[in-house]
This record gives C-alpha cells, sequence and structure tokens, in this order.
C-alpha cells in the first residue's frame, strides 16, 4: 500500500519501478490492469476519487497522462482543504485565547469595582464608629 504522505507524483514513480523490475522477470500487465493495480495501491483516502474514475470512465482507454492528471488534481484539492482546515483552526483557538483574555479582563474590572465597594463600606463604617463615640 502507498503511504498517506506520499505524493501521486513519487507514488507512481515507485510503482513504475516495480512494474519495470516485473518486466525484467516476463511479468507484464495489460494497461487495464496495470492501472488497477495502481489504483488498488493506492491508500484508502484516495477510494473515492479511484471509485470516481472506475466508474467514469473505460480504464483500456484512459491514457496515462489522464490518469495522472486526475489524481494530481485531487491530491491538490485534498492539500488545499486540509491547509483550510487547518488555518481555521488557528484562527479559532486565536478566537478563543482572545475570548479568555477579554473574560479576565471583566473578571479584573468587576473585581475592581467590588474592592471599591469594600472599601466605601469601610470608610462609611468608619464614619459611623467615629459619630457613635460623638455622642
Amino acid at each position: 500500500m502507498i503511504p498517506k504522505e506520499e505524493s501521486i507524483d513519487n507514488a507512481f514513480a515507485r510503482f513504475n519501478t516495480i512494474n519495470t523490475s516485473l518486466k525484467a522477470l516476463d511479468e507484464d500487465f495489460s494497461s487495464k490492469n496495470y492501472f488497477r493495480k495502481f489504483l488498488r495501491a493506492l491508500h484508502p483516502k484516495w477510494r473515492a476519487n479511484v471509485t470516481a474514475i472506475e466508474e467514469s470512465k473505460d480504464l483500456t482507454s484512459l491514457s496515462l497522462d489522464e490518469l495522472i492528471g486526475n489524481l494530481n488534481a485531487y491530491e491538490m484539492i485534498i492539500k488545499k482543504d486540509s491547509e483550510m482546515i487547518k488555518g481555521k483552526r488557528e484562527q479559532n483557538k486565536s478566537l478563543a485565547l482572545k475570548d479568555k483574555k477579554k473574560t479576565s479582563d471583566e473578571d479584573s474590572l468587576t473585581s475592581d469595582s467590588e474592592d471599591e465597594e469594600y472599601a466605601m463600606t469601610v470608610r462609611d463604617f468608619k464614619k459611623f464608629l467615629k459619630d457613635e463615640k460623638d455622642w
């Protein structure tokens, strides 16, 4: 199986090397079987695209350039989507951090107003005690 991280171009180059070695051993495949074996060796993340290719096109009439071009286009879409998702995650993380900062600012404002209220209460109480002594 071709690893998930490997690009289509690298995977096809490796597959082609293996196929060339098999030809040297008199094991030759028809183009249809050649394509099928390559498509079957792809990582499961490619399953949807492989199925679409097999259903929409006759593998005997499909050229190698068309197949690789189709897979490269799909690979670029996958990369773009994953980068977009990664960017959104980073954006959400920064929003979460900003939100926490606002919350702590609000807490400090609340804390400051509570401190002022406490100080005012103590001051009023001291005044009250002073007034009581004057009686």
